[in-house]
């Protein structure tokens, strides 16, 4: 298996609605042309676990990812953590397990950064598919900051697809 330089993981589970964020980033993500060496993946639920598998620390050199994260802000604002950010037991996935401890043994030898955006509502173990609007709003920007932390110049302005943005229109 090849290993990728650079690793953008979208974490999160769309049945709970503003969960399904890093997901919805990815898909949008996947729609650029990105250089070679940039590997971006939905990596769901289980997703930091599954990152693990697609990274070696002689080859991949950053690691990106992209999920909610509740900091206390309005929905759909941004936070860009670093693993040292992260107090032990603070990035958990559905499962409850810690992923800190993981991220922490892996930071000297690839750079890690957490995109986060607040959530507005998150309906675990209830089904919502669906985004909130702020949470949608903030996919753009996302990618910006994304293609900013990875030194990838798109050189355009990146915006969601009209139907993704307002839902029954043509």
């Amino acid at each position: 298996m090849l290993y990728p330089e650079i690793v953008i993981a979208g974490c999160g589970n769309p049945l709970f609605a503003d969960d399904g964020f890093g997901p919805a980033v990815v898909e949008e993500m996947q729609k650029l042309t990105l250089p070679d060496n940039v590997k971006v993946v939905d990596a769901g639920l289980g997703g930091p676990h599954f990152i693990f598998t697609l990274l070696d620390p002689e080859v991949t050199k950053k690691l990106v990812i992209i999920d909610i994260a509740d900091f206390g802000a309005e929905p759909g604002e941004l936070t860009r953590l670093r693993v040292e950010d992260l107090p032990p037991g603070a990035y958990r996935d559905a499962h409850s397990w810690d992923l800190t401890e993981p991220l922490q043994r892996l930071k000297d030898d690839i750079d890690i950064t957490l995109i986060g955006c607040q959530p507005k509502r998150v309906t675990s173990p209830e089904f919502e598919i669906g985004l909130s609007d702020e949470i949608v709003k903030a996919i753009p920007k996302t990618i910006q900051v994304v293609l900013e932390t990875i030194g990838v110049d798109y050189g355009t302005t990146i915006s969601l697809q009209e139907e993704r943005r307002q839902p029954g229109t043509a």
